[in-house]
């Protein structure tokens, strides 16, 4: 068999289309399923072929298959697509989850529990001055949520969302340690502040 040429191992000629060429080797793999040998040969015949016919497409004299010219692209694409939807399911976490570096948590930490400290030392004041630094801190977390990929809309939402879950979360943990007395230094307002505060901390340098 490997004194003949490669179309006459095949059975085919070299007006076969490729899908008899494609035919033939099968039918060749079918009927020497046991005889590496053969099938050896028959797999190099067939290599032989689509070099053959990449050649004479080159030269512009035959059309060739799309599947023929690049049949590296469809084994690629066939390997990538587990991998693609991988990436797609990390991607939306990579989407919100930071890794600041020491500049990007210093600045936060300073504000925060500068405004922390304020609430806290306030308590004893007439007028409240808790809602402005609640503000405040507010604002500087939307700053630096903006200032890593300037969303704007999104910096504002979450730093919304966030103001919320920590005045819910203070106000619960208030109702819990100062109904039964465990908490005195604090007020209210002041400990919910303090808590809403680091929960700014905690998103403005590990999310974006």
């Amino acid at each position: 068999m490997s004194e003949q040429n490669p179309y006459e191992q095949l059975g085919v000629t070299e007006n076969s289309s490729f899908e008899e060429i494609q035919a033939a080797k099968k039918r060749l793999y079918e009927q020497h399923g046991n005889d590496s040998t053969v099938l050896e040969s028959v797999e190099i015949a067939y290599d032989t072929i689509i070099m053959d016919r990449l050649r004479l497409r080159q030269e512009g004299k035959i059309k060739v298959p799309e599947k023929i010219r690049f049949p590296e692209r469809t084994v690629e694409k066939s390997l990538k697509v587990p991998q693609m939807v991988n990436d797609n399911s990390a991607a939306w976490l990579q989407d919100f989850i930071d890794t600041p570096s020491q500049a990007d948590i210093l600045w936060p930490t300073g504000i925060f529990l500068t405004l922390s400290a304020i609430a806290v030392f306030s308590q004893n004041t007439e007028a409240s001055i808790v809602p402005l630094l609640m503000a405040l801190g507010f604002i500087a977390n939307i700053y630096f949520l903006n200032r890593k990929e300037g969303r704007s809309g999104r910096a504002f939402l979450m730093s919304f969302v966030t103001l919320f879950a920590g005045i819910a979360l203070g106000t619960v943990l208030v109702n819990l340690l100062f109904s039964q007395g465990n908490v005195t230094v604090l007020g209210g307002d002041q400990f919910t502040s303090a808590v809403t505060f680091c929960l700014f901390w905690l998103v403005s340098c590990f999310l974006r």
